[in-house]
């Protein structure tokens, strides 16, 4: 692939092709797109050419030509304490971009930290409870503050083929932890993909908007179901013990919230196709097993 892309189909720009990246970049590629993506080390290059697309470093000059002329900047690197790496570095660029771009910030719904099991909905301000989160929040306002058509979307917790609780039951590592009143909201990675592909169309979708399955539920109900699909023992039922956990564990079990979807219905026109866990651990299952 040419080191800048050229004007005969569209093309994106990647930042940090992780496990969600890599999706994205093979989707896109799949629909006629020029994409590059950058990743760390040399591996992590090698999977992003294995997914049809240009792998490059962060640091590489072929990122302020991509910039310039790529109708989509996709930002999923995690932030540091000074917000999001690849907005510092190419700052300029970014500013430069066309007019008609549009920029997508990958977050999390843990800047809205714990809600006590409230629904937790876009236009509330952010109350971070965690470094991790309130980097994020940095992050969010840099990307926002680029000019153009920016979306910024907040991601629960992300499962998918390989990163489930499938895996985890596999692996000897699952635990059905139950903690009354407890409920997380998730995501499978193929509806995060989706709702990329949904903005493509839609330039004037900027703003906020959360992903999330339609049902969030307690964690323990997920690994019990993973165990029935797999025809495996389920684990015993554990009651939650804040002191058996490490100090991050701690944090991620102290934030109960349930996330809203509406907002991505109705400005994106998306849909979860997995709109609960048990739709998307039984297609786990199925990609795993092709």
């Amino acid at each position: 692939m040419a080191r800048a892309p050229h004007r005969s189909s569209p093309a994106a720009l990647i930042f940090g092709c992780g496990y969600v990246g890599l999706a994205l970049a093979r989707t896109l590629t799949a629909a006629g797109w020029q994409v590059a993506g950058t990743a760390r080390s040399s591996a992590s290059r090698a999977d992003v050419a294995a997914a049809g697309a240009l792998p490059l470093a962060l640091e590489d000059e072929a990122v302020a030509g991509w910039l310039g002329q790529a109708p989509l900047v996709v930002g999923s690197i995690p932030p540091d304490g000074d917000g999001d790496p690849a907005v510092r570095l190419w700052q300029q660029a970014l500013e430069g971009r066309p007019a008609d771009g549009h920029a997508v910030y990958l977050s999390t719904t843990g800047v809205y930290g714990d809600r006590a099991g409230r629904w937790a909905f876009e236009d509330e301000p952010p109350t971070p409870a965690s470094p991790e989160a309130s980097r994020r929040v940095v992050a969010e306002r840099q990307w926002l503050a680029l000019p153009g058509p920016v979306s910024v979307l907040r991601l629960p917790g992300i499962y998918g083929p390989g990163r489930s609780a499938l895996d985890q039951l596999r692996a000897g590592t699952a635990r059905a932890v139950v903690k009354p009143g407890q409920v997380f909201s998730r995501i499978h990675r193929d509806d995060i993909v989706a709702a990329v592909m949904a903005l493509t169309g839609r330039p004037q979708a900027a703003g906020i908007f959360n992903l999330a399955d339609d049902e969030p539920a307690p964690p323990h109900l997920v690994t019990l179901e993973a165990a029935r699909l797999l025809g495996l023992p389920a684990p015993p039922l554990q009651p939650f013990e804040a002191g058996a956990l490490s100090p991050m564990a701690q944090r991620f079990w102290s934030e109960c919230k349930r996330v809203p979807n509406a907002r991505a219905k109705a400005r994106l026109g998306w849909r979860p196709l997995y709109p609960t866990y048990r739709e998307g651990l039984a297609a786990c299952m199925a990609a795993q097993r092709a």
